[in-house]
């Protein structure tokens, strides 16, 4: 898997030069046309994460690999990309075009009450895509083309107004989701389970064989949240209706296959970095979560 890759490294690798003002703007944005941004003649990007959000108005016919998971859409899609996910994307016809814009946290911070990791399409689990009809598409695309005109503007209050269509992109979306989709904490053990499942998140991706997954167990991950074991494996029971246990295991399962799948790392080397002992360990826990061993899961 390759190192996560900077808003420095985004613009060099597109365009080879950076913007003069990047490093003074924590609050980073810019909304571009996909047929800009085309590096020698192809439209892939590697698999790896930013440590930027995207959002993207893809239209053709594409392959997103999005953590462990493939996805492959048709038409126009509205897609959602975090920095702590690992994706990339592919273009399977040749003809695609669309547009995407890119910001780091605090630009959308800065003047919204809600914080970005507890919406839906943002959180781990959540729903990262979404396909649009034709009008639907013409309506979302009319967002990015005002954000075009306006990033060139002269108008003083641009950004205030860029955050404007960016939220509206992100409404838009959350109204194409069932209302009970959209999550809110009830109470504390939903508080708890969300803490819980953040702290998870953030221990990945593993991005080098020399980096380790730490906390390992439901006490490592309740001393981390200064709570009582039997409080937090109650608290994420009764709210996903699954132990602690099995939201690791199932984390760590996940990880494994990207990196198998990703990586050219030897299975030892994989083991080492989920934070098991010797490999062996490393083959029995993931073919009791899979019925198959690495080895024959990367050939697959």
């Amino acid at each position: 898997m390759n190192k996560t890759e900077s808003l420095q490294e985004f613009y060099q690798h597109k365009f080879a030069a950076v913007p003069d003002t990047l490093q003074q703007d924590l609050g980073h944005f810019n909304v571009f046309r996909m047929e800009d941004c085309i590096v020698d003649g192809k439209m892939t990007i590697q698999y790896s994460r930013r440590d930027f959000y995207k959002i993207s108005l893809v239209r053709g016919h594409n392959l997103f690999h999005y953590a462990d998971k493939t996805v492959e859409v048709k038409g126009s899609t509205l897609i959602f990309f975090n920095p702590q996910v690992p994706y990339s994307w592919e273009s399977l016809s040749g003809d695609n075009a669309g547009y995407f814009c890119i910001f780091k946290e605090a630009f959308f911070t800065s003047a919204n009450r809600g914080n970005i990791h507890d919406l839906p399409m943002m959180m781990p689990g959540g729903i990262p895509s979404y396909v649009l009809n034709k009008t639907q598409d013409k309506e979302v695309a009319l967002l990015y083309k005002k954000m075009l005109s306006e990033i060139n503007s002269d108008y003083v209050y641009k950004y205030d107004l860029l955050r404007s269509y960016l939220t509206e992109i992100i409404h838009y979306a959350l109204k194409m989701q069932p209302s009970e989709a959209l999550y809110q904490h009830a109470d504390a053990k939903t508080r708890i389970t969300s803490v819980f499942t953040e702290l998870l998140e953030r221990q990945f991706p593993i991005e080098s064989p020399g980096q380790r997954f730490a906390l390992r167990s439901a006490n490592d991950f309740a001393k981390q949240l200064a709570v009582h074991v039997n409080h937090l494996n109650r608290a994420i029971r009764d709210t996903t209706g699954k132990t602690t246990t099995a939201h690791i295991a199932e984390r760590l399962t996940s990880e494994a296959k990207a990196l198998l799948k990703h990586t050219s790392w030897n299975v030892a080397e994989i083991s080492y970095a989920l934070g098991f002992e010797e490999p062996a360990h490393f083959n029995n826990f993931f073919k009791k979560q899979t019925n198959i061993t690495p080895g024959a899961f990367r050939i697959v």
